[in-house]
């Protein structure tokens, strides 16, 4: 048995179906035995990419995601996206390839210190020197990467342990030193040595049962302390991020209990339709304003990071209860009341096995006063949709784009200025319909997000949207799209500009440098590979563009709606540091 089939056979125990690739010799085996044993090999054009489908592919199966990329450059390539996962709390297996064992160290090629660069942008690295470790290291990477706060891991496994040991026995007699000088003979005898340890016990390798991770306890204390805060309390409130969707598997459950919980609630990152696209208890916007006069604020799984200003949105006189499972973010700038070190989706679940739930009649001036003020936002953005520019006013595009891109579709948000508009006005029609990079920002998870997305869930239709900047990161993923007959759409919100950059930098700094792009056709790229798309630069084309879109992946065909739009001055003074 070879290791490239150990690690096939791990993968699959852990009911992993795809892993996502960038072909390298040091990790070709490892495709090989994989495609073997039935698991879907989908490889990208660039290695992050790759990582950022494992880590969309996690987020909606509820299981770590698998890339598998060669050594160096490869490795190297994942940094970003393996940093984005640390910090968006996704489980994910990354599988680098290495150089042979008796070369490391030596100059071979694209031999460097990989746990050396990689260990502080993961939970946990691993280096595999025997093929027996590789079992056991592997299922652990596994248990690590789900459990406590999810996370990624890397396995390094060195390229002579995944072929097949009479193989590896003739590449090291080819490179041993011939002649009978004693160095020669110490070199071959060390070198047979070498395989024989690398290979020891091969015959009783057996796969380990996956970990199973221990349910979350949640005490009965706790719950008590939480039921008397909401009895007291007359404006409460309820923040809830991506961490009340930690295990995708119980997406309903944890909906059905905030429902039950009947608190306002205001969904951020991958909580994002959680709720579907219209609830009276979900509130989208004037968040700011509520959180300064709200008497009771639950953050589930939301740290008090600049996203709340560092915690000074929150009103100072509210009992506040953080609720994380990072004990850093439980106590992050703003101490809470009563910091609960536990699974926010596990708590939702068993507050309402509990029947503790908010008194309806008591909230009933509190949530007609966050709706009239949501109504009122609501009519503003309206009016700025109504803005005549050249090409399309964004808001405007946004407002019509609703409710098609609710109907059982994936949104992937990839960009800026366009996109943050777009999280005004878009409703995202269901729980894990909505994918964003998280409290890192990075752009460029476009493609391999959605790529993920549309492997794991391909009864949906997945929609990437793009300002004209993030998209040039990953749009040669069309490529990928087509070759593996994944329909995926792309929206770009073409302005020729990095706009969220270039508004306070002409502000501050009167320079517009490194800040302008071209109208590109940026649907010509799509139709090289074999998809299509199309550009719209008049409001009155907005529908039929649209239309398009859905008719193209209904088709199975990639598609890029290009979208001409003008630069709206809506999100003025909205940019975060």
């Amino acid at each position: 048995m070879n290791g490239a089939e150990i690690a096939a056979r791990v993968i699959a125990a852990h009911k992993v179906d795809a892993l996502f690739t960038l072909i390298g010799g040091h990790v070709s085996p490892i495709l090989v035995e994989s495609k073997r044993r039935g698991i879907r090999v989908v490889d990208t054009r660039h290695e992050v990419n790759a990582v950022f489908a494992a880590d969309a592919w996690a987020r909606l199966r509820g299981v770590p995601g698998v890339a598998v990329v060669t050594a160096g450059p490869g490795v190297t390539n994942t940094i970003t996206a393996m940093r984005n996962a640390l910090m968006a709390q996704s489980p994910v297996v990354l599988i680098g390839g290495a150089t042979a064992t008796a070369l490391r160290g030596r100059g071979s090629l694209q031999d460097i210190d990989q746990i050396k660069l990689i260990k502080s942008n993961v939970k946990r690295a691993f280096r595999v020197n025997r093929l027996k470790q590789i079992a056991p290291t592997l299922t652990k990477a596994f248990a690590v990467a789900a459990g406590g706060v999810p996370g990624p891991v890397f396995v390094e496994i060195p390229v002579d342990l995944l072929y097949e040991e009479k193989i590896v026995r003739e590449w090291y007699a080819e490179a041993a030193p011939k002649g009978k000088s004693l160095v020669a003979k110490l070199t071959r005898s060390y070198l047979k040595f070498h395989v024989a340890r690398l290979f020891g016990a091969a015959k009783s390798v057996t796969i380990p049962q996956p970990t199973e991770n221990q349910p979350h306890f949640i005490s009965d204390n706790l719950l008590s302390k939480i039921e008397r805060a909401l009895a007291k309390a007359e404006r409460p409130l309820v923040l809830a991020g991506s961490q009340v969707l930690r295990d995708a598997r119980e997406a309903t459950r944890v909906r059905d209990a905030l429902e039950h919980l009947g608190v306002p609630v205001y969904l951020s990152g991958m909580a994002r339709g959680l709720l579907g696209e219209k609830n009276p208890l979900q509130f989208k916007q004037k968040r700011k304003e509520a959180l300064r006069e709200c008497d009771l604020v639950i953050l589930l799984g939301v740290p008090a990071d600049f996203r709340l200003n560092y915690g000074a949105h929150i009103n100072r006189r509210a009992f506040q209860i953080n609720v994380n499972l990072d004990r850093h973010d439980l106590k992050k700038n703003k101490r809470p009341d009563i910091a609960a070190r536990v699974d926010a989706g596990t708590l939702l679940i068993k507050l309402r096995e509990k029947g503790i739930r908010a008194d309806a009649q008591r909230l009933i001036g509190w949530k007609n006063t966050l709706a009239e003020r949501e109504k009122a936002r609501e009519a503003e953005i309206t009016k700025s949709a109504q803005q005549k520019m050249k090409f399309i006013n964004p808001v405007d595009f946004f407002l019509k784009a609703a409710p098609v891109l609710a109907k059982k579709t994936i949104l992937i948000a990839d960009g800026g200025d366009f996109v943050a508009t777009g999280a005004y006005a878009l409703r995202p029609g269901g729980p894990l319909t909505w994918l964003d990079p998280g409290v890192f920002g990075t752009l460029g998870v476009g493609a391999g997000f959605a790529l993920g997305a549309k492997v794991a869930r391909p009864d949906y239709d997945v929609v990437i949207l793009y300002g004209d900047g993030s998209a040039g990161y990953s749009i040669m993923e069309f490529d990928t799209f087509v070759r593996h007959k994944l329909p995926v759409g792309a929206i770009i919100g073409n302005d020729a500009c990095w706009t969220q950059i270039y508004r306070d930098q002409i502000e501050f700094l009167k320079d517009d440098v490194a800040c302008m792009l071209n109208y590109s056709h940026y649907e010509e790229i799509s139709k090289t590979f074999g998809g299509a798309g199309m550009t719209i630069s008049k409001p009155a084309q907005i529908k039929t563009g649209l239309a398009a879109l859905k008719k193209s992946l209904a088709k199975k065909q990639p598609f890029i709606l290009n979208v001409l739009i003008g630069r709206s001055e809506f999100r003025k003074g909205s940019i975060s540091m």
